[in-house]
């Protein structure tokens, strides 16, 4: 029997972070999908990886800042989350999966939740502990990686009402999916970088002849 899960939204991803199996059929069965909570957690994906870059405790710190580049971590986080979400969603028809593109971001961002947790654990940590204890930080940057899988298998196997290997076949095809779009992403970008450099060479040389 079903416990009252009238629940506010944000409480939502702490509640499938705890219940990893369960929890996503519950929020299924309320229909509680709430984007703006989805969005707020990308966010701090981005926000906790940017701090990663130049919090970290200097022993564990890895990232020269004086040349850090916020470019590649928005690309890191945000662009290949949405990446994610597109390419999941493009081949549910062919997998006969039953989640529109809402659901699936919803999900897929609340899995998220405890990798962001313990990256802000691993972050603190960084900056108390010393460097013979590196074992811990180790230890919490990969369990909080394995837990927030384990939740986005589950997430995706209940919005797609799919069985476990259909799960992992479907998101196995949307790591190749996500290599298609951002390859189609970036043969876009210099198209377009070429298309802006022949106009604006043609501006160039048309304002040089009206000049004389």
């Amino acid at each position: 029997m079903r416990f009252d899960l009238d629940m506010p939204a944000w409480k939502w991803p702490f509640y499938v972070a705890k219940h990893p199996f369960e929890g996503f059929e519950d929020l299924r069965w309320k229909k509680a999908y709430n984007m703006k909570v989805a969005l707020v957690i990308v966010l701090c994906l981005f926000l906790v990886t940017v701090c990663q870059h130049v919090m970290t405790g200097f022993l564990f710190n890895t990232t020269y800042v004086k040349i850090f580049n916020i470019v590649p971590l928005l690309v890191q986080t945000i662009v290949l989350f949405f990446t994610w979400v597109v390419g999941n969603w493009s081949l549910c028809t062919l997998f006969d999966g039953e989640g529109n593109m809402k659901s699936i971001c919803v999900v897929s961002a609340y899995a998220l939740v405890p990798y962001i947790i313990t990256q802000v654990v691993v972050i603190i940590a960084s900056n108390i502990l010393e460097r013979n204890e590196e074992a811990f930080i180790i230890f919490f940057q990969y369990f909080g990686i394995l837990w927030s899988v384990v939740l986005m298998i589950s997430g995706i196997k209940t919005v797609h009402q799919y069985t476990i290997p259909k799960t992992l076949i479907a998101m196995i095809f949307t790591v190749f999916a996500m290599v298609i779009i951002l390859f189609i992403m970036v043969l876009l970008m210099s198209l377009f970088q070429q298309v802006y450099i022949f106009i604006y060479t043609i501006y160039t040389e048309l304002m040089y002849r009206f000049s004389l």
